[in-house]
């Protein structure tokens, strides 16, 4: 009984209440028939239209939508729960309009975020990683019909249909979490064939009565962030068609990347000892009949057997789990937002897919800022996006400039443009190291010849900062440059050659770019002591396939970058390289005392200078020297100007 009052009620709010609600609005004197209620668009953008303004006239509703896989086992096509936001009018007036997309695998609920139940992270370098605590099973959270409330109040009122669903193996949505797996590609690509009318939905998870995504205009964009923000891209790899935007925002593009780097086991930010099936033991809130089967071939099977905390490598496993190895297909148009300090899913993630992107000529802009991990374009930005792409309004934002960057101390609404990133003014420069340690030693442009080595010994027990503020420490290794004269801008990905040994088979390896001296200021800008930062084995300094044990006091030879950036160093501050072994923020713990020994006549750093090597070249000359050069090229200048105009 109490569910045929709650069926009544439903029908009375979805379908009768916009009906009378149809009757009461005004009629066009010439014709007699309601004004139709109709997206609006103003300087390239899709405007709020009060009739599609109030929420107690949107109608939402659930179903789940049949995909071409079956991942937990029972011999049926798993079936995603959707749940759809859209204007009474798609239902009464016939209107179609085109649709905002975001899934999840967090929206029913997610396990404890605390790290007991993540790996140790004391562990020796290249050996078997202790045992993990197990997490306790998801509890699912949440009512039907609605999965999400989110972005419905941004872009409903624009003329938008809003559809989320949830992952496989989450929520009510069938399968199993795999964390990158191709059923995370392959399930929202099954959504957007429902919407475009190629894919079958239903009622029920297992019943036969069809629903049909009649209000859909065919035209879809994704969006989300981290986590949520990976899965427009995975969506986007299969070349589905109706899929004509994503905007990405801080999305995770390949899972190696972000709990690896160059053969090193390393952990996101913040989370230090998590790995790839500590995520997953995160999400898998799904049915909890299909949990053991799901435990045994997806965690205990196929990333036990593939992601090896031993020694790190790239496989087969990882690469299953990158994007940029499936973008073959891909056609949608591109937004990737992202910060230059998240240090959680660090910026090479949508740097990478950007540069892919450009190669493949996709439409594709990016939007960067100064802050930590999430954090949208401006409004204004997604609107011109989805309202070229959904609505196919001809506002010309595919011949804007690529790139838009908040720039220091800028808020978030105001990016700067720039014809592309990195800046095309930037170019490589080449800065070498002078011994100095176990203080600081010099970064300098010119080479000096036979300055032999220095050695650090690792401790896992200082942090990264706790290093680089150190006046006399034997833990690290740092070079710095003179006070900067005038700011340096860099823009690009800096890149590390190194020539070391180490004392043991295996060891971390950590570097740091930083500006000095350290702010200890709690409300500094976040930008104001680590300028970009990497991680990587020695062992795989051949290979990042295959790691070979190191012989101790043999040297080695390894090249590899640091994360991208786009930054301006103030005048007044110095541009250091910090060389030290375990970042305890993001490595391995060993046993400390292993020792590394740095050939500094063989170890410099690339850095992205705009205005190359003139350019820093000015800003490390003395304050009063450059006054002098500047006071000199002006004489000139204003003699060969004379010269000119006298002709």
């Amino acid at each position: 009984m109490q569910r045929n009052r709650a069926s009544i009620w439903r029908i009375w709010i979805e379908v009768i209440v916009p009906c009378l609600f149809l009757t009461l609005t005004p009629l066009r004197a010439d014709s007699g028939k309601a004004e139709p209620a109709l997206p609006e668009f103003k300087d390239g953008e899709a405007q709020v239209v009060k009739r599609f303004s109030d929420p107690d006239m949107w109608i939402r509703h659930d179903l789940w939508v049949e995909t071409e896989f079956d991942s937990d086992g029972d011999d049926r096509l798993d079936r995603m729960h959707v749940s759809v936001t859209r204007p009474r009018q798609t239902e009464t007036e016939g209107l179609k309009l085109p649709v905002i997309y975001v899934t999840s695998p967090y929206f029913a609920g997610t396990g404890p975020s605390g790290t007991e139940y993540f790996w140790e992270p004391r562990q020796q370098v290249g050996e078997a990683p202790p045992e993990r605590k197990e997490s306790p099973e998801v509890e699912r959270k949440g009512e039907r019909p609605i999965i999400s409330k989110s972005h419905v109040k941004t872009w409903v009122p624009r003329g938008y249909i809003v559809v989320h669903s949830s992952s496989p193996g989450t929520g009510l949505s069938q399968g199993c979490p795999t964390v990158g797996g191709d059923n995370e590609s392959l399930a929202p690509k099954a959504v957007i064939q429902w919407l475009t009318g190629d894919a079958k939905g239903f009622t029920t998870p297992d019943g036969d009565d069809e629903v049909t995504a009649f209000w859909s205009s065919g035209n879809v964009g994704m969006t989300g962030t981290s986590y949520n923000g990976t899965l427009p891209l995975a969506a986007a790899t299969t070349g589905v068609e109706g899929l004509k935007a994503i905007i990405p925002i801080a999305p995770n593009t390949s899972y190696y990347h972000y709990y690896r780097s160059n053969g090193l086991v390393r952990h996101p930010g913040g989370f230090v000892g998590e790995d790839i099936d500590c995520l997953y033991d995160f999400i898998h809130s799904g049915n909890p009949e299909n949990r053991d089967h799901c435990n045994c071939e997806v965690r205990n099977k196929e990333m036990a057997e593939g992601f090896d905390r031993e020694t790190g490598d790239y496989n087969d496993f990882w690469a299953g789990r990158d994007y940029l190895n499936d973008l073959g297909p891909m056609k949608a148009a591109t937004l990737m937002a992202h910060a230059f300090n998240d240090w959680n899913v660090q910026p090479e993630h949508s740097v990478r897919i950007y540069e892919a992107l450009k190669k493949k000529s996709v439409p594709v802009q990016a939007y960067f800022h100064q802050g930590g991990h999430g954090g949208e374009p401006p409004l204004k930005q997604m609107n011109r996006w989805f309202t070229r792409y959904l609505h196919e309004v001809q506002n010309d934002v595919e011949n804007e400039p690529r790139a838009w960057i908040v720039r220091e101390g800028d808020k978030r609404e105001e990016p700067t443009s720039y014809y592309d990133y990195p800046n095309p003014a930037a170019a490589p420069v080449t800065l070498f190291l002078s011994p100095g340690a176990p203080e600081r030693g010099s970064l300098t442009i010119d080479k000096e010849p036979h300055l032999g080595s220095e050695t650090l010994v690792d401790n896992f027990s200082f942090s990264g900062e706790a290093l680089a503020r150190a006046e006399w420490t034997d833990h690290r290794l740092i070079y710095a440059t003179p006070k900067l004269s005038k700011p340096v801008h860099l823009s690009g990905t800096s890149t590390i050659s190194i020539r070391l040994a180490s004392t043991r088979p295996a060891a971390n390896l950590s570097v740091w770019m930083v500006s000095l001296p350290w702010s200890t200021n709690k409300k500094a800008p976040i930008t104001d002591n680590i300028i970009t930062r990497g991680w990587a084995d020695p062992q795989n300094h051949s290979s990042l396939r295959d790691s070979e044990p190191l012989v101790p006091g043999k040297f080695y030879d390894l090249k590899f970058d640091l994360q991208p950036d786009d930054q301006v160093i103030p005048e007044g501050q110095q541009i250091a390289l910090m060389i030290f072994s375990s970042d305890r923020d993001f490595t391995l713990w060993p046993d400390p005392g292993t020792e590394l020994t740095i050939d500094l006549d063989e170890t410099s750093i690339s850095l992205p200078v705009v205005g190359g090597l003139k350019s820093l070249e000015s800003a490390l000359l003395p304050v009063e020297k450059d006054k002098e050069t500047k006071g000199e090229k002006g004489e000139k200048d204003k003699v060969d100007g004379d010269g000119d105009d006298g002709k």
